[in-house]
């Protein structure tokens, strides 16, 4: 894989942080099961420092880093906010310019097609 630009793939990545591991395995399997994720890494022991409410707040998370069709971000983010314990979760999303094609394609395989 070149470092030059090149053309999405149709795949994104998707970060989400939660709070625990219940949590983490809740919502991994919710995604996995809608077909909105073909598969969820739950990477543990990260620390978020950010400003909430005006206060500046560090917690203890979980990393979810998700597997998706590009065109399934928005469908996601929005199954997210419903099945999420924030008010406001972190769901951003990055299109996947280089990967594997054999991976990328089973990505697609495994989820819903919009």
């Amino acid at each position: 894989m070149s470092a030059a630009a090149r053309e999405p793939t149709g795949v994104s990545v998707c970060y989400i942080t939660v709070p625990n591991a219940e949590e983490a395995d809740k919502l991994a399997g919710k995604l996995v099961e809608s077909k909105l994720a073909a598969c969820v890494n739950v990477i543990p022991g990260i620390q978020s420092v950010y400003t909430w409410q005006g206060k500046v707040e560090k917690d203890n998370e979980l990393l979810l880093m998700v597997k998706t069709r590009s065109a399934l971000s928005d469908k996601l983010a929005a199954f997210v906010k419903l099945h999420h314990p924030y008010d406001v979760p972190e769901v951003i999303c990055a299109d996947i310019t280089a990967g594997l094609p054999e991976y990328l394609s089973w990505v697609k395989e495994s989820t819903v097609d919009p």
